[in-house]
C-alpha cells in the first residue's frame, strides 16, 4: 500500500455502538440455568440488564475467575479493522463515565490504535456486559448504564462531526438502535447525500423485535447490512416473512425498498462453521462461501467472532478488496478469535493471505 494510499484511509471508518467493559468468565451450567430460570437467560443469547439482573454481576466476580476486556459489538469490530489497516484509519463514538472502568477502555482503544470520541456522563458509571461462557457457547448480559446516555448533540459538535465529514465507511450495530436512533439517521442521511457506505448490523434477535419500527425508518439507507442465523430468523418472524430458510430471510432484506439505488444492497449472514449467506440487491442467487472450521480442540471462546467477522471484512472492503476477499478475511479473522478468550485478538496476528 503506497504513503497516498495510507493517507486515503485516515479517519475511513467511523464506528458507533456501546462502550462497555466486559466481565468475561467460564461459569457452570448450573449457574446458567439459575438464571435462566430467573431471567430466562439462555445460552448464545444477549440481553439488555434491567434493576433485576444487577446481582448477576457480583455474583460473577464472587464465584469465578473472570478477565475484563474493553468491549462492546461495535469497538471489538473497529478494533479489530484498525489491526489490518494503516494507522489512523478508525474512529469510535459511544458515551462513558470519566471512572477507572472509563479510563481503561479509553486507554484500551487508543492501544488499539482506534480515535475515540467518548462522550462523558459523570452521573452515571461506564456500562458493564457479563459474558457468561458454557463451553463454546457464551450469552452476554448487558448493562449500559452510561453508554445509554449519548446524545445527537455531542455528534453535532464541530470538532466530532468533523470526523464524520472526513470519513467514507461507516459501522453502527443494531445496540445503538436502543440509545440513540437521532445518531444513527443523521449519519445516514449524511452518508447517502455524499454517496458514502452506511453498514449495519442486527446484533441481536431483540432488535427486529422491539425496534422494528426504527429499522423500517434507517433501512432504506443501508448498504451493507450484517446479522447471524438467529438474528436473520428473528428478523423473518418479525417482518412477516413466514420462512426460517436463511437463503430467503437474506433475498428479502437485500431486495428492501433502498434510496440509492446504484449502490446495491449487500447481506451478509454468518452461520458459525457453517456456510456465510451473501446476497445482492438484485440478483438472484445467494452466494454461500463455505468456513474452515476451527478444530475443536482448538476453540477456546465463541464470543467475539461476529465482531471479527466484521473487522476482517471491514479490513479489506474499505481497501477496495472485492466482497469475496472482505469475507474470507472476516472468515479468517474469527478463527483466530475464537482461538482466544473473550474478545481479544491475538498479540501477534499472522498475516492474512487472500
Amino acid at each position: 500500500m503506497s504513503a497516498s494510499d495510507n493517507q486515503n484511509l485516515k479517519g475511513a471508518i467511523v464506528g458507533m455502538c456501546n462502550p462497555l467493559l466486559d466481565i468475561c468468565a467460564d461459569v457452570d451450567t448450573d449457574f446458567l440455568k439459575k438464571y435462566v430460570r430467573r431471567y430466562g437467560l439462555k445460552a448464545n443469547d444477549a440481553i439488555l440488564a434491567s434493576e433485576e439482573h444487577v446481582p448477576l454481576f457480583d455474583d460473577m466476580v464472587k464465584k469465578y475467575t473472570v478477565k475484563y476486556i474493553a468491549g462492546g459489538a461495535g469497538q471489538n469490530a473497529l478494533r479489530g479493522a484498525q489491526r489490518l489497516l494503516p494507522a489512523g484509519a478508525t474512529t469510535f463514538i459511544g458515551c462513558i463515565s470519566n471512572d477507572k472502568y472509563g479510563q481503561e477502555i479509553t486507554n484500551a482503544a487508543k492501544k488499539d490504535g482506534l480515535k475515540p470520541l467518548y462522550m462523558i456522563d459523570e452521573a452515571k458509571p461506564t456500562g458493564t456486559c457479563a459474558l457468561l461462557i458454557t463451553g463454546t457457547d457464551r450469552s452476554l448480559v448487558a448493562n449500559l448504564a452510561a453508554a445509554n446516555s449519548y446524545d445527537v448533540k455531542h455528534l453535532r459538535q464541530p470538532e466530532n462531526w468533523s470526523s464524520i465529514e472526513a470519513a467514507q465507511y461507516y459501522y453502527i450495530t443494531g445496540f445503538f438502535l436502543t440509545v440513540s436512533p437521532a445518531s444513527i439517521m443523521e449519519v445516514a442521511k449524511h452518508a447517502h447525500a455524499q454517496g458514502k457506505t452506511f453498514m449495519m448490523n442486527v446484533s441481536a434477535p431483540f432488535t427486529p423485535e422491539f425496534y422494528k419500527a426504527n429499522w423500517e425508518e434507517v433501512m432504506p439507507y443501508v448498504d451493507v447490512l450484517f446479522g447471524n442465523e438467529t438474528e436473520a430468523e428473528a428478523w423473518s418472524k418479525n417482518f412477516g416473512y413466514e420462512t426460517s430458510d436463511l437463503s430467503q430471510i437474506a433475498r428479502r432484506i437485500a431486495d428492501l425498498p433502498k434510496l440509492n439505488a446504484a449502490k446495491p444492497r449487500t447481506v451478509i449472514i454468518t452461520h458459525g462453521d457453517k456456510a456465510t449467506l451473501v446476497a445482492v440487491q438484485g440478483q438472484a442467487d445467494v452466494t454461500t462461501f463455505p468456513v474452515n472450521p476451527v478444530p475443536k480442540a482448538e476453540i477456546v471462546d465463541t464470543n467475539g467472532a461476529g465482531d471479527a467477522f466484521v473487522a476482517g471484512f471491514l479490513g479489506q472492503y474499505v481497501q477496495g478488496k472485492p466482497l469475496s476477499t472482505s469475507v474470507e478475511c472476516g472468515h479468517w479473522l474469527a478463527s483466530q478469535v475464537i482461538r482466544e478468550s473473550g474478545a481479544s485478538y491475538p498479540d501477534k496476528l499472522a498475516h492474512f493471505e487472500a
